[in-house]
């Protein structure tokens, strides 16, 4: 294999593949990106099992072929070379990159080691605006498990019916949000990782353009002219929401956006570093009043609101009610709330495309 293509190309190329690679595995080619070399293109590919990215770029190909290169390792190297042309080619002692008049040498895989991966599934597909997909996923995805405790929970619950319906909860909250469907094959309904919903995100634009997802036999695919990334799905019964989200009320309180974020922003300040990152809210008498305590000093701080219900004191984690403020697009939203130690849920004021639900802390200041 040789092959001649600009650094920042390949830098890029390298870049967004190498994320798929596993991290300390028994099996050394799931660290690897594999390079294959055909035509007038390099394929670069990688896997760890769970996730697959695949993509393409445009190549001076002078001798065909393919090997597999340590993935971490070539994405540093490659990126202090985004200012160079450079020259691969496979030789006895491994993969040779040249550039002006130096070179470096990697140890290798042969390619033929490398996990067989089938990227023409098919079997279901939806069509979607990018701009859409992007958003639901930024909407979404920030409220899947971290830990390993409920492992299903590290995904996101997708129902494509009239709409993409999106769902994500990781105990301590919870994200359900919806978005348009220009067309699809049929109703499916699928459990997808968040890492890979986040490589998704990274590769849709802001734009009308549309992207189609497939699905078949436990994978999803997703893929853009040069870029392609492969996931499995997860298996098993998820959480229904009807059994979580409360329908009842005592309390709303409708305010500003912008007013709320400020104001829990400063509160935080306070709390940095604090196990539990508590602040409280008291409501009523036309004003929400946010504040947190701890050894470094303590703020108060009142924000205007139209409440309808009793009074109500309330504390939560200062960081779950921000990203559920942030991934509000309104000026205004409303906050509802069935008791101090109930889950309470914010939404947009108007377009109710999007639903946050937190649980409190019951040990309020």
């Amino acid at each position: 294999m040789k092959f001649v293509c600009d650094g920042a190309t390949l830098s890029e190329a390298v870049v967004k593949v190498s994320k798929a690679c596993a991290v300390r595995t028994t099996a050394p080619v799931m660290e690897c990106i594999k390079l294959e070399a055909s035509g007038e293109e390099v394929t670069l590919l990688a896997t760890d099992g769970e996730l697959a990215i695949s993509k393409t770029i445009r190549a001076e190909i002078f001798e065909e072929g393919g090997i597999c290169v340590p993935g971490k390792l070539f994405a540093d190297y490659i990126g202090k070379l985004t200012d160079e042309e450079v020259a691969v080619s496979t030789t006895e002692k491994g993969l040779e990159v040249r550039y002006k008049d130096a070179a470096s040498n990697f140890q290798t895989i042969p390619a033929e080691e490398f996990p067989k991966l089938n990227l023409g599934i098919g079997e279901n597909s939806v069509v979607m605006n990018q701009r859409e997909l992007r958003t639901i996923i930024g909407a979404t995805v920030f409220c899947c498990a971290q830990d390993d405790s409920r492992p299903i929970l590290k995904g996101c619950l997708l129902e494509f019916k009239d709409r993409l319906t999106a769902f994500a909860l990781d105990g301590y909250r919870l994200a359900l949000a919806d978005a348009p469907i220009l067309s699809k094959s049929g109703e499916t309904t699928v459990i997808c990782p968040a890492r890979t919903l986040t490589e998704i995100s990274r590769m849709l634009t802001e734009d009308e353009e549309e992207i189609t997802i497939y699905t078949e036999g436990g994978m999803l695919l997703v893929r853009t002219e040069d870029l392609t990334v492969l996931s499995r799905l997860y298996n098993g019964e998820f959480i229904r929401r009807e059994n979580v989200i409360p329908t009842n009320f005592l309390t709303t309180a409708l305010l500003r956006r912008a007013e709320l974020i400020s104001g829990v922003e400063r509160a935080a300040i306070f709390i940095r570093g604090d196990k539990n990152n508590l602040i409280t809210l008291d409501i009523g008498g036309g004003l929400v009043k946010i504040s947190s305590k701890s050894e470094f000093g303590d703020m108060t701080e009142k924000v205007p609101a139209e409440i309808d219900g009793p009074d109500l004191t309330i504390s939560m984690n200062a960081k779950y009610l921000l990203d559920a403020l942030k991934a509000l697009g309104e000026e205004s939203v409303t906050l509802s709330f069935g008791s101090a130690i109930s889950p309470f849920v914010l939404r947009n004021a108007e377009k109710k495309d999007a639903l946050y639900l937190i649980l409190p802390v019951r040990n309020a200041q």
